[in-house]
C-alpha cells in the first residue's frame, strides 16, 4: 500500500497533482483544502490513501495526516464514497468537519453539495464517537509535520504500545518541549505509560 509520496510537484490542479518520486510520476486526487496548503511548494509530501477497485486503482493525497484519517472514517459511512468525502474537504477543513460531526451539526454537513439530511445524520451517528477523541484532543490535530514525534510513536509501537495509548502522551510532551529529541520523547513516554 502506498502510504505517502515525497517528491517534486510536477503538475498542480485544484483536483489533482502529479508528484515525481525518483523519476516515477504519481497522480493523486486532492481536495481544495490540500490544494490551498501546497500553493507555493515545489517539493512536497502527501499522505495517501489507495483505493483499489475492480476497474481502477485511485490514489488520494492529503497534506495533513488528520485529513487522511477523517477521510478514511468518512469512507466507512454507508452512502459516502471517495468522491463525496473529497468534496467534503473541498467545502470544509478537516477540523470544521470533525467539529460539525462531534457537535451533531447537521446543517453544516448538509450544506456540502451532494449531502442531504439523511446522509448528514448518518455521518454524525456513525462517526460522532470515533471522531470525538480527535476533536477533544487539540494535541492530535496539531500533530502534523513533527518527524521526532512520528519516530517516537513508531518506536513505542515497536516496543508493544498501541498508537492510541501513545499519541496523546507524546503530543503533550512535544507541546511542552518542541525541540525535544526522539530519545527523550521515548524516555519520558515510557515513564508515563
Amino acid at each position: 500500500m502506498i502510504t505517502q509520496l515525497s517528491g517534486k510537484l510536477v503538475e498542480k490542479n485544484p483536483t489533482h497533482v502529479v508528484i515525481d518520486c525518483s523519476g516515477v510520476g504519481y497522480l493523486a486526487n486532492i481536495s481544495l483544502f490540500t490544494f490551498e496548503q501546497i500553493k507555493d511548494k515545489e517539493n512536497i509530501t502527501l499522505y495517501t490513501h489507495l483505493q483499489v477497485r475492480e476497474d481502477a486503482h485511485t490514489l488520494y493525497g492529503f497534506y495533513e495526516r488528520t485529513e487522511r484519517e477523517v477521510f478514511r472514517k468518512l469512507l466507512s459511512v454507508s452512502g459516502i464514497g471517495a468522491s463525496t468525502a473529497r468534496l467534503m474537504f473541498s467545502s470544509l477543513s478537516p477540523s470544521e468537519i470533525t467539529h460539525a460531526i462531534v457537535n451533531g451539526d447537521v446543517d453544516t454537513i448538509k450544506s456540502i453539495k451532494g449531502i442531504g439530511a439523511k446522509t448528514a445524520q448518518r455521518v454524525i451517528v456513525d462517526l460522532k464517537d470515533k471522531l470525538g477523541k480527535v476533536e477533544n484532543s487539540s494535541e492530535i490535530l496539531t500533530f502534523i509535520n513533527n518527524t521526532n514525534q512520528e519516530e517516537a510513536l513508531s518506536a513505542l509501537e515497536t516496543l508493544g504500545y498501541t498508537r492510541k495509548q501513545s499519541e496523546k502522551l507524546v503530543a503533550k510532551i512535544v507541546k511542552m518541549q518542541p525541540d525535544i529529541s526522539v530519545e527523550n520523547i521515548i524516555k519520558q513516554s515510557l515513564k508515563n505509560l
